[in-house]
């Protein structure tokens, strides 16, 4: 006698087969570390910095 299969079982692991896939492809599109979202807002507060720096006296257009 056949062993008897659950297709929901099956179903359900090609689900979470393809939900995974589609979130791996949009962290490749979209997600970046957390230290390179740490970098990047370092280097843009630095940027700032420079710049707040070599602002003229009086000059008050942001």
């Amino acid at each position: 006698m056949a062993d008897v299969t659950n297709l929901n079982r099956f179903r359900k692991q090609k689900a979470r087969a393809e939900k995974r896939t589609q979130g791996d492809e949009n962290a490749a599109k979209f997600g970046r570390t957390k230290a390179q979202r740490v970098l990047e807002e370092t280097q843009a507060e630095q940027a700032r910095a420079r710049l707040d720096a070599h602002r003229r006296e009086g000059d008050e257009t942001p």
